[in-house]
C-alpha cells in the first residue's frame, strides 16, 4: 500500500508528502532515534512523538516509507522544509502509537 492511500485510509493529516508512491511494508515504533536507526526496516511506517529535525535523518538513513507522528503531535516548518528536500514523508496522528499500528497493520 503506498503511502499516500495510507494517509487517506486512516485519515491522517499531511505535513509533507514528496514521495507519495513509497510502498508501505511494515510498521516500526519507537522514540529514541539511534534505537530506530538500527532497527526501523526499509518500508517501514515509523510512529514516534519525536518532533525535532532528527527524525528526518533517522528516516533518511533507515529507508522508512514515512514518518507518522502520534498524539497529535506536529514539527516546525523548518522540520516540513528539511523532509521536503530529504524526500522523508511526514504525517500526523491524533491516535496513540498503538491504536495507529493496529489499523496499520489491518490494511497492509
Amino acid at each position: 500500500m503506498t503511502v499516500k492511500s495510507l494517509a487517506e485510509k486512516l485519515n491522517l493529516e499531511t505535513v509533507c508528502c514528496p514521495c507519495p508512491e513509497k510502498e508501505v511494508s511494515g510498521v516500526y515504533i519507537g522514540d529514541l532515534l539511534s534505537w530506530v536507526m538500527g532497527r526501523a526496516k526499509a518500508g517501514d511506517a515509523w510512529l514516534t512523538i519525536m518532533s525535532n529535525v532528527n527524525i528526518v535523518a533517522v528516516a533518511a538513513l533507515a529507508d522508512t516509507a514515512a514518518v507518522i507522528l502520534t498524539e497529535g503531535v506536529t514539527v516546525d516548518e523548518n522540520i516540513t522544509a528539511t523532509a521536503l528536500a530529504k524526500g522523508v514523508n511526514i504525517f500526523t496522528s491524533r491516535n496513540p502509537a498503538y491504536e495507529t499500528a493496529v489499523d496499520i497493520s489491518k490494511l497492509i
